[in-house]
């Protein structure tokens, strides 16, 4: 063994080699699919399914929000690491060609292969279904782009003794469509101060639901509706009525008609949810059921209890 290939060996470590091979491609799973992640989103979003009857924007913006903060933080870690291994690979050739190396682009290769055929099968599978459908094509086509991005570029790397040239214009494209995914969920979720305010109106929503179905309790308990809300305060049940979390006053409630067991529960919201109505429509206990859409400003919702729904408890056998 001469001496510059003993230098090169004593150069080499094992274990920064696994840390940063293995920190580049996990950085690059989870970037991938984060990014999928928040394109599916953008589609739900944007080309919601017909056929659900419920849908839910508050859950696709938890998950936008999470997307969003995974490639914050997990795509520049990927870009970092690779760029500092392209560094070390100029100095150390050896390290470009260790068999950690090698493993994980192949099993990379892998992955990707596995899921841009599995991308096709689903699509011919769903075309000959009847499946034709915007939101499936977009779906499909947001898969094959990311997977064949990565199995392209790193089939290219593999072969090559040196590192490639695509590295650059690979790291400043993906760069940029993932700097645009990022600022395009801007205009769906809003800034941050607009989702704390969404957060505000989420709560003054649950706050309200809980408030209606103590006044359910409390008239098939005493047979009559409550003449204010603090009558609902139970201590033995360890219930107390909450107040508006931003200004931290009593929700209004008011009796309508309290032989016809109707009132109205109202609040000041911060934004529009995406449908709104306010006719009257019989109480239901589950919150699936119950309409909660409410435009921006002060707002009430008025409710009617049905008596042969909701029986008082003395007259039910």
């Amino acid at each position: 063994m001469d001496k510059e290939t003993q230098n090169t060996n004593i150069k080499r470590n094992l274990p920064r080699d696994l840390f940063l091979h293995l920190l580049a491609i996990v950085a690059l799973y989870w970037s991938s699919i984060t990014f999928i992640t928040l394109l599916w989103q953008f589609i739900n979003y944007w080309l919601p399914d017909a056929l659900k009857n419920i849908y839910n924007y508050q859950a696709y913006f938890e998950i936008i929000r999470f997307a969003v903060s995974s490639l914050f933080i997990v795509f520049p870690v990927f870009i970092f690491t690779s760029w500092f291994l392209n560094k070390i690979y100029k100095k150390e050739a050896v390290v470009r060609e260790s068999k950690i190396r090698k493993w994980l682009l192949y099993f990379t290769l892998f992955v990707s292969a596995l899921v841009v055929m599995g991308d096709l099968v689903a699509v011919i599978n769903n075309l000959l279904g009847g499946e034709t459908t915007l939101r499936f094509i977009l779906k499909a086509l947001s898969v094959l782009l990311v997977a064949g991005l990565v199995f392209w570029y790193y089939l290219d790397d593999v072969r090559r003794p040196e590192p490639t040239k695509l590295a650059k214009p690979f790291a400043w494209g993906s760069g940029a469509l993932v700097i645009i995914a990022i600022i395009s969920s801007f205009f769906v979720i809003g800034s941050p101060t607009t989702a704390r305010l969404m957060q505000f109106d989420l709560q003054k929503a649950n706050d309200l639901s809980q408030i209606q179905y103590q006044i359910l309790n409390y008239w098939q308990s005493k047979e009559k509706l409550p003449e204010k809300l603090s009558d609902l305060t139970d201590s033995i049940k360890a219930y107390k009525v909450p107040q508006d979390p931003q200004t931290n006053k009593d929700y209004e409630y008011t009796i309508i008609d309290a032989n016809n067991l109707s009132f109205k529960l109202c609040a000041e919201f911060n934004k529009a949810t995406n449908t709104k109505d306010s006719t009257n429509y019989p109480i239901y206990p589950e919150q699936y059921l119950e309409n909660w859409d409410h435009p921006a400003g002060y707002y009430c919702f008025e409710r009617i209890i049905d008596k042969q729904l909701y029986p008082p408890f003395s007259k039910i056998k």
